[in-house]
């Protein structure tokens, strides 16, 4: 049993001086001085009376004792090392970071964070937006996207699909919706510009034939196409479920309940694939099981 003033650094001194043996190699390797390595490891044979090294001209060598006792502490050491490095990974601030459509943070992303902070606290979260599919998002660890297709070549969980229905605010639905499909041919008809032609698609599904819109109007983000649905501007196409609480909260409402479902699907992908990065994997779990519900 070691006396209890050995010092620890002492015995770390003398497993690198073990291995290297050489005083000046371990001074280099620990950014002490020779003679403050010789000073310590003098110390801690003090402190067993065991001679561990035998120290020549140009070299020192390991005695028999210093041999077994090597043999012994060392794994200890490399234990103790382990353990204080898996202490100090719990306790320090990981980073993960995540892309994905603006529109998509504001309406459920953001939102459902409610919690997170408290279940992974030593996390910290990086959210980038994406305006559209045009633009080229920075580098993250995952990304949500809208696809038609599974992306391929890299790992990717599918989250839900997406429709699109009619919508406008309250006043407008209480003057037109007894009017039926006609009055989409009086007034602006309001879309996002990534997908020219849902209106057009929207009226083939639903059978309503020689569809001719009176005015579109294009806009470059699904943010401002609902909020110009809610300010009176037109009806416009809201995507489903991921607007739902603009219809929960009374500030649109469903001119008709015929959708048009979309082949386009919400899909998480995983870009950094190194298995030692476990916030990457909670955070892909958080969310898997928060929207689980909108499958």
């Amino acid at each position: 049993m070691l006396p209890l003033h050995t010092p620890m650094r002492g015995l770390r001194c003398f497993c690198v001086a073990a291995e290297c043996l050489s005083f000046k190699e371990t001074a280099k390797k620990l950014y002490l001085t020779p003679s403050a390595v010789s000073h310590q490891i003098k110390q801690l044979e003090d402190n067993l009376n065991l001679a561990l090294f035998e120290r020549k001209t140009r070299a020192i060598v390991l005695t028999e004792t210093g041999k077994r006792f090597y043999q012994a502490i060392a794994p200890l050491m490399q234990q103790l090392a382990t353990t204080i490095g898996e202490f100090s990974q719990a306790e320090r601030m990981l980073e993960v970071s995540i892309s994905m459509p603006e529109f998509f943070a504001s309406e459920l992303f953001v939102p459902r964070l409610i919690g997170w902070s408290e279940q992974y606290p030593n996390i910290n979260l990086t959210l980038e937006t994406v305006k559209s599919r045009r633009d080229s998002p920075k580098y993250t660890d995952l990304s949500i996207i809208l696809s038609g297709k599974k992306p391929e070549e890299v790992i990717a969980y599918d989250l839900f699909p997406i429709s699109y229905v009619p919508a406008c605010n309250t006043a407008q639905y209480n003057k037109w919706h007894s009017k039926g499909y006609r009055i989409l041919e009086q007034v602006p008809l309001i879309l996002h510009q990534a997908r020219p032609h849902a209106w057009h698609q929207w009226a083939e599904h639903v059978g309503y034939h020689n569809f001719q819109p009176k005015q579109i109007m294009q806009l470059d983000s699904m943010f401002s196409v609902a909020r110009a649905a809610q300010q009176g501007l037109g009806v416009a196409l809201i995507p489903l479920p991921i607007s739902s609480s603009w219809f929960s909260t009374g500030s649109l409402q469903r001119l008709f309940e015929q959708e048009l479902l979309s082949r386009d699907r919400y899909y998480l992908v995983r870009h950094d694939e190194d298995p030692n990065r476990h916030e990457i994997q909670l955070l892909i779990d958080w969310i898997l099981q928060s929207f689980h519900l909108d499958k």
